[in-house]
């Protein structure tokens, strides 16, 4: 038989400090007003400062769940356990200061008199598409391949169709008034 694998000493769950930790619940916030040890003494005595820092964040987080265990209550639900969190007592710093509102625009203005309001998500696909009775499909109404018209291009250009606007009436009354105008802007320039 196999001896099992050696694993660590299990810790004390219990927390000592001559000062005790301030905690705020709200923020997941344990502060130890404790310093921490000084290594004054002959250096090979102290343990590393690495391991030093280790154990007293693992003391910090100990009474952190102390503390959340034996205060908060508690839920039981199908996911798991729960804990309700109290709102936060420590008002944290901001770096900047809360930003001034900003003064409404002309159009903002506007709007909020005449009651006009943006239109939702929806709203804007719904104009801007329209369903095609033939095809079954929602097609756009405005923009790249509206209703369909780009792809019945491509489509006629692939098969080599004729344009149906192949042949265009040209109106001779128009086309002398237009001749006469740009000889007139010719003279004047």
């Amino acid at each position: 038989m196999a001896a099992p694998p050696t694993s660590r000493p299990k810790l004390d769950v219990t927390v000592t400090k001559p000062t005790p930790y301030t905690f705020d619940l709200g923020l997941l916030l344990a502060s130890d007003p404790n310093p921490l040890p000084s290594s004054t003494t002959s250096p090979t005595t102290t343990p590393s400062t690495e391991a030093v820092l280790a154990s007293t964040a693992r003391e910090g987080a100990q009474a952190l769940i102390n503390q959340l265990l034996t205060t908060l209550p508690l839920s039981a639900t199908p996911s798991g356990v729960l804990l309700t969190l109290p709102a936060p007592t420590t008002p944290l710093p901001r770096e900047k200061p809360v930003p001034e509102p900003k003064a409404p625009s002309k159009w903002a203005q506007f709007a909020a008199r005449k009651g006009i309001k943006p239109k939702t998500r929806e709203a804007r696909r719904a104009k801007g598409s329209q369903y095609n009775e033939e095809t079954g499909a929602w097609e756009r109404t405005w923009g790249h391949d509206r209703a369909g018209k780009a792809g019945a291009r491509r489509r006629h250009e692939e098969e080599g169709v004729v344009q149906r606007d192949w042949l265009v009436e040209v109106d001779e009354k128009a086309e002398r008034e237009g001749k006469k105008e740009k000889s007139k802007r010719r003279r004047k320039a």
